[in-house]
């Protein structure tokens, strides 16, 4: 994987061998519907022209990710611990730090077969017709909202209402997020708040000076920053709060190229990613002993992040339509998709079925 520069928030370590602490029984028991549907439907019976396989036979894939996220932690534990392997294929990871414009091109030009990212970061530029198809969802929870109690922000929505809210990135999935969750509440994304965009270590220091009221990230970032603060950031909002609770944000997605040629080998990665998403809801301290090499954060603080999200809910097939449907809806009504996106139309022509 390519290494980030020293203002990033991981390092590259050397590569490990698997975990001990990871036994068969949780490695089996992730993904079990998908896995009895991948049977019952006869993942052989898909072969199509010859695709780049490794020595023993295995599908080469390279599989794109961003190694700051522990939420991501799946595509990670999927390698170290041969879940990959025992479906029958061969992951280079590469790590993706650039827009999602170009991941998705990235994807649909083959440079990678796959990726793996917030779901709020992909629905608008798949708008723009990449080849490019939504296969699981892999858990829910990763981006918080907190404020200064100092600012007068409480754990109440409302107390947003007229505040100025710093991100990131002024238009990325955080804005989006934030934009749906504020309408949710009542709250005019547009007119009631002013978002200002700070880089990412100084979301923090801006708000103690005033700079700004809350803001918007994803974790561990956000966690540490929390714990830090001593007990002046308070969460307001998540992506696991009304009417976000049951949902997936993070997802994967596979090429078209991938899916038409052998999708045989696109659902083998769907399983694999699920069953490693099981694996981080099941045995959190297990799966933080993996990814803390990469992270700047403690194991503990690894824990605490995992245990706060739903790697247990990680849809394929209807499900993740559905799921995609909801948000192309939310995204159109505070003006990110056009308005003329039908979104149960949208969700379909994004979506793929590995099941079927």
């Amino acid at each position: 994987m390519a290494n980030l520069d020293e203002n990033d928030d991981i390092v590259e370590p050397a590569p490990s061998t698997p975990s001990p602490a990871i036994g068969r029984r949780g490695l089996l028991a992730g993904g079990a519907a998908l896995a009895a549907s991948a049977a019952a439907i006869g993942l052989s019976r898909f072969g199509h022209r010859e695709l780049p396989r490794s020595a023993d036979g295995k599908r080469r894939i390279k599989l794109a990710w961003n190694a700051n996220a522990i939420c991501l932690a799946p595509a990670l534990l999927a390698k170290s611990e041969g879940i990959y392997a025992r479906n029958g294929l061969d992951v280079e990871l590469v790590n993706f730090a650039g827009s999602t414009d170009q991941l998705l091109e990235a994807i649909s030009t083959g440079k990678a077969d796959a990726g793996v990212g917030m779901i709020l970061r992909w629905i608008k530029p798949l708008e723009q017709g990449f080849d490019v198809k939504l296969i699981a969802g892999t858990h829910g929870g990763c981006m918080r909202v907190v404020g200064s109690r100092q600012r007068g922000i409480t754990d109440d929505p409302q107390s947003l209402r007229g505040k100025t809210i710093g991100l990131a990135d002024i238009s990325g999935a955080g804005r989006n997020a934030l934009a749906v969750l504020l309408k949710a509440n009542g709250i005019d994304p547009n007119k009631d708040v002013t978002w200002r965009a700070f880089p990412a270590p100084l979301l923090a220091a801006a708000a103690q000076k005033g700079e700004i009221h809350a803001f918007v990230d994803s974790d561990p970032l956000v966690y540490q920053l929390q714990k830090a603060s001593g007990g002046d950031l308070v969460e307001v909002l998540s992506n696991l709060s009304k009417p976000w609770q049951n949902r997936f944000c993070c997802t994967l997605g596979a090429s078209g190229r991938l899916l038409r040629d052998d999708p045989a080998s696109a659902t083998a990665l769907a399983l694999s990613l699920t069953q490693a998403a099981s694996i981080c809801s099941q045995q959190p301290e297990a799966v933080a002993r993996v990814f803390a090499p990469y992270a700047k954060a403690s194991e503990a603080d690894l824990v605490a992040v995992l245990r706060s999200q739903t790697h247990n809910h990680h849809p394929v097939g209807a499900e993740l339509t559905q799921e995609v449907a909801r948000y192309a809806a939310e995204l159109r009504d505070v003006g990110v998709l056009r308005e003329s996106t039908v979104p149960e139309l949208f969700a379909a022509k994004v979506t793929h079925n590995v099941l079927a």
